[in-house]
């Protein structure tokens, strides 16, 4: 812990972080061609044929345990964490992927939170803790409970990258409640992480038309 003067805080290099959420087909995944800094996608939604002219790299995310190594790899080790994304956890990624390099990378393309939301989900839902003790039922409280930490500290994880931009993509959804009112809410498993996106992140942007 220490003291950074204005001076010094003006000099450092800090990216924007946000989020930007959109329905289907609006043409969000796109936005990877509009940008001019050498970019990593972060793939979770099976493939990019949306994209399929880009140029950039990609890394494929299948289960909740790769969307945590990978944080812990580009993030580095968090400091305030004895577990996940602490030293322990990055040491071993690192080991594992040695030959992964992300210092030429200059913004983080994450696409989608909604589909890492879902693995999310399906891995909580396998945790000893969202059974329940006395007679080891699944416990629907407990897992979303579980899920509301673990999303929030993946997304505090890139939050702390001081030299990138981080885009995450993520999917709206139009519902109409009993009195015939139209809302538009982004599409992420557990409500407490949709309160919690403009809390982490700098800015949330939706896109209608």
């Amino acid at each position: 812990m220490k003291i950074i003067s204005a001076a010094k805080r003006l000099m450092q290099q800090t990216g924007v972080k946000m989020s930007i959420f959109g329905p289907f087909g609006i043409g969000k995944t796109s936005l990877l061609k509009t940008l001019d800094e050498p970019t990593l996608c972060l793939d979770f939604e099976a493939g990019l044929l949306a994209v399929q002219d880009w140029q950039g790299d990609s890394i494929s995310i299948r289960t909740w345990e790769d969307a945590r190594n990978i944080a812990c790899l580009i993030g580095g080790a968090n400091p305030a964490s004895k577990n996940v994304y602490g030293q322990k956890h990055f040491d071993a990624v690192k080991a594992k992927y040695k030959d992964y390099d992300f210092s030429k990378y200059a913004c983080i393309f994450i696409d989608s939170i909604t589909i890492a939301s879902k693995l999310c989900l399906t891995w909580c839902k396998s945790q000893p803790e969202a059974f329940s003790e006395r007679n080891g039922k699944p416990d629907t409280r407990s897992a979303y409970g579980l899920l509301a930490g673990e999303m929030s500290a993946w997304l505090q994880q890139f939050q702390h990258i001081p030299d990138k931009d981080i885009i995450i993509i993520g999917l709206l959804e139009q519902k109409t409640d009993d009195f015939n009112r139209t809302t538009w809410v982004p599409q992420v498993e557990g409500s407490k992480t949709t309160l919690e996106i403009p809390a982490i992140l700098d800015e949330v942007i939706s896109i209608l038309c």
